[in-house]
């Protein structure tokens, strides 16, 4: 098998790059995008030759001919699947409301970062990189410590000091060379920018490379084939550096252009913190480009990015989709996590939970209807984040039927 890519190009300028090179930024300092050949796609492949003639790859990987590996040898194999559409309906929610959460957790690492941190990790093995480096709020860097450990391939992450515990141990225990910096995750980025010559290392910050973005666009394909060629009418998604709303819309873009979808596209909304909200800022204000976000600090920690390189891109799906920016407060995130892990026994993590904030917050502000169908994007297993401590304790031998109330 060969891919079907046929050039890479600068998302600001249009400008091409040829392919099988190795790429970080455009010369303009701008993300790459993988572009390929639609025409030639569509005539090996009916849709449903898409879906199930690579069946047998694991989950994702079985999108080969819009993935932009060389060979299906290339597939690094730590259990992927088609993460599940559930159902949910809580109290907060309209009575009429048809809410599915995407479930991200259930991917390897438990996040979905697994998805960006593959492809970016197969294409480094097919170029021959040995040493890749990450800045991290915490699933990021256990994603590409994992992949990479499968692969051979050295990395490096690098966290914020207040990156939660579990996912800098988690990182250090695959098999990554982990480093705790007394900054946020920009600042982490620059460190590596700074150094990656020096040290040999290849920058696989959030699109700073054009592979990742390849992976988190299945989001949106396997959307597109769980809702049977349709999509939802509104996708909710937690937004820091914004790859996987990028790549969906990529994703709904390069299907179009195949001629297999001709429903209408769904409203995109890109959720932030309160605390953390340049993108929201900057969709407000009109502009296309978010200003640094001064002492950013949320507890969905994986949201908490000042500043985002994809900052236009993202931008650019809202208005395109004529969804909207929306910021949370730290409390409606806490608020909503506990009623759906109470009600509905799905635990979120803190990002997928401003996602349900934030449908709440968009219906009443009358920007989609109860009626709507609506996808939230849980992207990481609620376990791999701070729980609130149980003090409540009885003594087996005094019991009373008030230990119990």
């Amino acid at each position: 098998m060969s891919n079907y890519v046929t050039h890479l190009e600068c998302s600001y300028s249009q400008k091409k790059y040829v392919k099988n090179k190795v790429y970080n930024l455009s010369d303009l300092s701008k993300p790459l995008l993988v572009r390929y050949d639609f025409k030639k796609i569509s005539s090996d492949y009916s849709y449903s030759d898409f879906v199930n003639r690579h069946a047998d790859c694991p989950g994702f990987w079985k999108y080969l001919p819009l993935l932009p590996i060389n060979s299906s040898k290339s597939i690094i194999d730590l259990g992927e699947l088609i993460t599940p559409l559930i159902k949910i309906n809580v109290s907060k929610f309209s009575k009429n409301s048809e809410v599915f959460v995407k479930d991200e957790g259930r991917l390897p690492t438990g996040s979905f970062k697994a998805r960006g941190l593959a492809l970016a990790v197969a294409k480094a093995k097919e170029f021959g990189i040995q040493k890749m480096a990450i800045p991290t709020n915490g699933n990021a860097g256990a994603a590409l410590a994992a992949y990479a450990s499968k692969a051979n391939i050295e990395s490096i992450v690098l966290c914020p000091e207040d990156t939660p515990t579990i996912n800098i141990n988690e990182a250090a225990l695959q098999g990554a060379n982990t480093i705790i910096v007394n900054g946020l995750i920009n600042e982490c980025g620059k460190i590596i920018g700074d150094l990656k010559d020096k040290m040999g290392w290849f920058d696989v910050s959030t699109l700073k490379e054009p592979y990742r973005i390849e992976g988190k666009k299945t989001m949106g394909l396997e959307l597109f084939e769980q809702f049977n060629q349709n999509l939802p009418d509104a996708i909710f998604y937690p937004t820091g550096g914004g790859t996987g709303l990028i790549g969906m819309w990529k994703a709904f873009q390069e299907l179009k252009e195949l001629g297999w979808l001709n429903c209408k596209l769904p409203k995109m909304f890109a959720v932030q913190s309160e605390t953390c909200a340049p993108i929201v800022k900057a969709f407000e204000n009109n502009q296309r480009h978010a200003e640094l976000w001064e002492n950013a600090s949320t507890i969905a920690s994986g949201i908490r990015v000042p500043a985002a390189i994809g900052d236009f891109l993202i931008l650019d799906a809202i208005r395109e989709s004529e969804g909207s920016a929306i910021a949370v407060s730290e409390e409606s995130i806490i608020n909503c996590r506990d009623a759906i892990a109470n009600e509905t026994g799905l635990l979120m993590c803190p990002e997928g939970a401003a996602t349900a904030a934030g449908y709440i917050k968009a219906l009443s502000k009358n920007l989609i209807n109860e009626n709507d169908q609506v996808v939230l994007f849980n992207c990481a297993s609620g376990l791999k984040y701070p729980m609130p401590e149980i003090t409540k304790k009885i003594d087996k031998n005094n019991l009373s039927n008030k230990d119990f109330s």
